[in-house]
């Protein structure tokens, strides 16, 4: 697999996205820094590279995106910032009483297409976005970002029966595999595995990549968006990427660091 360009550049957005994301939980005294840092590689690669962010006739975007795991707003509002869609600034006041940047993301924001955080239900969300696109005939793709913890919601797997049932080639799913929730390991709350087998079996084209490895990842995307079926990218992720006390660890599933560990954080993403 060649090496794509610009890789270098997209490796320094996450960087500095991964010190909004911790600068932002560390204001607010709370926040989910464990599932914000897995997701931050795939949510760079779509807004700087891959998603088609251009109006349609009507103004709207012609590309979605549903951060079906909301709690991973901080990383999707950093990005969101990186693109202008929000006050660089702003970001400080993650979770304030008087912010509009709540702990899990409101269409009321600018650039955010779905409110979310109940698990579950992101996925229902882009067949509705996407058998409409179908319907009149519009452009672009939707994109939907699922944990793996999250697949043990049942209403996961009725929306994959639709995605199949009207063949919405336009859905591309993605799936941040870090392998953690909150309350210990996926496999040991509800064992969810071979996920590649099981969304063949949805009809779904199936591909499994390093989800911080932005070669693989836009390779798969772009791959998604030439095939003719529904598309899934597993993507194995580490929970708390990039800060190494909070690797793989499920306490960080949702608290914010102290000044120690913030600065310790910070100064492991320099």
């Amino acid at each position: 697999m060649e090496k794509i360009e610009g890789i270098e550049r997209l490796e320094e957005i996450s960087k500095s996205i991964r010190k909004d994301v911790i600068d932002m939980i560390y204001n607010a005294k709370s926040g989910h820094p464990g599932g914000s840092l897995s997701c931050v590689d795939i949510l760079v690669a779509l807004y700087h590279n891959i998603m088609d962010l251009s109006l349609d006739k009507f103004g709207n975007r012609k590309d979605k995106f549903i951060l079906s795991k909301g709690h991973a707003a901080p990383a999707y509002y950093a990005v969101l910032a990186s693109k202008g869609y929000i006050p660089h600034d702003y970001l400080k006041t993650l979770r304030k009483y008087d912010s509009y940047l709540e702990g899990h993301p409101s269409n009321k924001i600018n650039g955010v297409d779905c409110s979310s955080g109940s698990l579950g239900q992101g996925l229902s969300v882009a067949n509705g976005m996407a058998l409409g696109k179908k319907i009149s005939g519009d452009e672009g793709y939707v994109y939907c970002l699922l944990g793996d913890g999250e697949l043990e919601e049942g209403q996961i797997w009725e929306a994959l029966m639709t995605t199949n049932k009207y063949n919405l080639d336009n859905v591309i799913i993605i799936i941040d595999s870090n392998k953690l929730q909150i309350d210990g390991s996926v496999d040991s709350v509800k064992k969810v595995d071979k996920l590649e087998e099981k969304f063949s079996s949805f009809g779904m084209n199936v591909q499994v990549i390093d989800g911080h490895n932005f070669t693989e990842i836009i390779t798969a995307l772009t791959n998604a968006k030439m095939s003719s079926l529904p598309n899934v990218i597993i993507a194995n992720t580490v929970k708390g990427k990039g800060v190494s006390y909070m690797q793989n660890q499920v306490g960080w599933h949702g608290k914010s660091p102290s000044d120690e560990e913030y600065i310790t954080a910070i100064s492991e993403l320099e």
